[in-house]
């Protein structure tokens, strides 16, 4: 296999004897991909019982297993044989790898494993967690972003226990550059961000800690799906192309509260390539209502002359406070696969005055992407209610 130094490294800390191999860094620098090839490694090698764990299982698909099964092809290991894709576990000659969510309890409270891995780790609570690694007999491995300090930062630091033995953790930080398979364009729309988005470059830059207190939005939870007697609202568009992504996401209202669905985040799009993938995620031309950005006329010019239904969302002065004034008046349902919008739901925030530390009402950039869409829908269809048909809690 051709593998990065974080491989390399979470092998020498896994035969170094090492119970917790926590690995915290920034975005591309090959953590989850490096981890799976390790894992796959030791399968393939001793006769090990193996759980990959993650958020939930969209999560999971997207990311992990998917990474598994590049790795897997690639090398030229998979045999769909050995693959029982329904409880979605691996056979190998020796070991096995299964994958599951921390959203499963007969899987987290089920048997006792030889190795765990928890993928992106700060979205699982501490007592999953918890619960997980006393059924782990040999090791675990943790990955994640540090967008802010939670229970690793808290509990699990290297050092001596109280009867002055090593606690047997170590934590393994890594960057963007300690994947020397990084393409240039990659390397560069990180780099980007540097003096444009400092809080971003913090974070999935250098992999540093970063800080997630006050977010914007409380009033939302994950759901499976939309219920299926929600009324379509209509569809939100930000465009991007370089370094920013095209996103549209699909908003729907029942009994009072909004239901949320990402359809598109892609970065690269022309406006031919975002009108072929509005037909693929099933928006109906000349008939589904779209709000895009205003501030993008050429472009929603173009897409109406291709026949698409599409308006500039209104813009004033201080439009974006209060359109999430708006938004904050509903509870907030996301679907669980809309990864990137949960991920900007969590880490939406307001900007902080450099001498004092206390808010300003203007968001970060950042992680904007998928709340400016919802937001353009939002602001164009919605008033505020006057009241809920139940009390969100």
């Amino acid at each position: 296999m051709d593998v990065t130094n974080v491989f390399e490294r979470n092998l020498k800390a896994f035969l170094a004897g090492n119970t917790l191999i926590i690995n915290p860094g920034g975005t591309s620098s090959s953590k989850t991909y490096s981890l799976i090839q390790l894992l796959i490694m030791i399968a393939h090698r001793r006769k090990y019982t193996i759980s990959v764990v993650s958020e939930t299982m969209p999560h999971l698909k997207k990311g992990a297993m998917k990474d598994f099964l590049d790795v897997m092809k690639g090398e030229g290991l998979y045999d769909e044989k050995y693959h029982n894709k329904s409880d979605n576990v691996y056979q190998f000659n020796n070991g096995k790898i299964e994958f599951f969510s921390a959203d499963t309890p007969s899987k987290v409270h089920g048997p006792r494993r030889d190795i765990l891995y928890v993928n992106e780790a700060i979205n699982v609570p501490w007592p999953i967690y918890d619960h997980m690694n006393i059924r782990t007999n040999i090791c675990t491995f943790l990955d994640f972003n540090p967008c802010g300090e939670f229970w690793a930062h808290e509990r699990l630091q290297p050092g001596k226990d109280e009867k002055g033995n090593d606690k047997g953790i170590i934590w393994l930080h890594s960057t963007y550059k300690d994947n020397q398979f990084l393409p240039d364009k990659i390397i560069k729309d990180i780099e980007s961000r540097e003096f444009t988005d400092p809080e971003w470059w913090k974070v999935y830059g250098l992999g540093e800690i970063g800080r997630i207190e006050g977010a914007i939005f409380e009033n939302w939870k994950q759901v499976p799906e939309i219920p299926k007697d929600a009324k379509r609202l209509g569809f939100g568009l930000d465009f991007g192309f370089s370094v920013d992504p095209a996103v549209i996401v699909e908003v729907f209202m029942q009994d009072g509260e909004l239901w949320v669905r990402e359809l598109l985040y892609e970065t690269g799009m022309t406006n031919r390539d975002l009108s072929k993938k509005m037909e693929e995620v099933g928006i109906v031309r000349g008939i589904d209502e779209i709000w895009a950005d205003s501030a993008e006329p050429k472009s929603i010019k173009e897409l109406r002359d291709a026949g698409w239904l599409i308006r500039g969302a209104a813009k004033g002065v201080d439009s974006v406070r209060k359109g999430i004034d708006v938004i904050k008046q509903y509870p907030i349902n996301v679907t669980s696969d809309s990864l990137n919008m949960i991920r900007e739901f969590r880490y939406y925030k307001w900007q902080r005055d450099k001498k004092t530390d206390k808010p300003i009402l203007k968001p970060e950039s950042g992680w904007d992407h998928c709340m400016d869409a919802f937001r353009y829908l939002c602001t164009s269809k919605l008033k505020k209610p006057r009241k809920f048909l139940r009390q969100w809690n």
